[in-house]
């Protein structure tokens, strides 16, 4: 028998999806992901990206407070193995991108969610119902489906880099560059658009310096976000450079940065206590690719403004898969919101 609604992914956006889905008496059946190394090296584990970072401050709803009580008391023993360290002590901290995440699964499966820890290789949306494949083989019908797969941030693809990923290693500076461990210390900030010039300039109201390294003489960023970069005291545009290794210990986590000329090959290193990428992120739409209308960056168009339609009817489209521009986790949970109940209407209009 099809099943009412299917959601791909588990990120904030795929719970939210599937609490809302669940409390409509839609029995969602959520898809997500392998736990496969693969997955977790190219920052689709399951949980999402906020798996694979420490803590969140800047989710509603979690300050800074002693938080074991009521996640040992919230999160169930089955899900409790995948829960973050606990803090030494009885010491109030913020919630982390693990625990915010079991968090939202285990509501999910409060209210009778199920879960199936495996990848969709393909959508056939020629069907009705849809027929989707997993990966071990496993064929679902559906009468409606919500792509949450999200997408990935994109790192250099250094050994070091992988080394020190949450210990001063970043790809959010909105989500992380507030914490205590880099506030008035050097961070670095990889890239020449937009994005970097944004990240940098929130980095500069928290570190002493900021250094924005790039690879060219000039940036990409629009020459309004250019001048902005150029006229900030603490940003130091570091031209003509690329990043040969970060640097740091086990102790401090990131130190610095060795960076390597372009023009010469010199070297050079910066001390910082903060690395953050901004070089773009690649949307998890591969195995969606000629089915669904996208963007010039491969992200999912809605196709219908403040709704989450999708170019194919019945297939809904939640966090950040669609959302090329704010890619944070309280966004993606409210497109998770309204994917559900845009689902559930489709749903009900057509008589299921």
């Amino acid at each position: 028998m099809p099943e009412k609604v299917v959601i791909i992914g588990s990120g904030p956006a795929g719970w939210t999806a599937a609490i809302y889905a669940a409390r409509a008496a839609l029995e969602p059946l959520v898809f997500e992901g392998e736990a496969s190394q693969a997955n977790q090296d190219s920052g689709r584990p399951p949980l999402g990206q906020l798996f694979l970072t420490t803590e969140v401050e800047n989710y509603p709803g979690f300050p800074f407070a002693h938080l074991q009580p009521f996640l040992d008391s919230a999160i169930s023993k089955e899900l409790s193995y995948l829960r973050f360290p606990a803090p030494k002590g009885d010491e109030k901290h913020a919630v982390t991108g693990p625990d915010l995440m079991l968090l939202m699964k285990q509501q999910a499966l409060n209210f009778d969610t199920r879960v199936v820890t495996d990848d969709i290789l393909d959508i056939d949306v020629e069907s009705r119902p849809f027929k989707l494949t997993a990966k071990q083989g496993e064929v679902t019908e559906a009468h409606a489906v919500i792509v949450a797969t999200g997408a990935s941030a994109n790192y250099l693809g250094l050994e070091s880099e992988t080394t020190f990923k949450n210990r001063g290693v970043s790809a959010c500076a909105v989500c992380d560059g507030a914490l205590p461990r880099f506030r008035d210390k050097g961070s670095v900030v990889v890239g020449g658009g937009d994005s970097a010039v944004e990240e940098a300039d929130y980095l500069s109201k928290f570190a002493s310096v900021v250094y924005l390294v790039h690879r060219r003489d000039q940036l990409r960023a629009s020459k309004i976000m250019a001048n902005r970069a150029m006229d900030n005291p603490k940003i130091d545009i570091v031209w003509n450079h690329v990043v040969d290794e970060v640097l740091g210990d086990d102790e401090k986590g990131v130190t610095g940065a060795r960076l390597r000329n372009t023009q010469d090959d010199s070297t050079r290193v910066l001390e910082a206590a903060g690395f953050f990428l901004a070089i773009g992120h690649t949307p998890n739409t591969g195995f969606l690719q000629g089915k669904f209308e996208m963007n010039e960056k491969g992200y999912l168009k809605w196709t219908t403004p403040q709704r989450t339609y999708t170019s194919v009817e019945g297939v809904f489209a939640a966090g950040d898969v669609a959302d090329d521009y704010y890619r944070q986790a309280v966004t993606a949970a409210g497109t998770g919101c309204m994917a559900a109940l845009d689902a559930e209407r489709y749903l009900a209009a057509q008589g299921l």
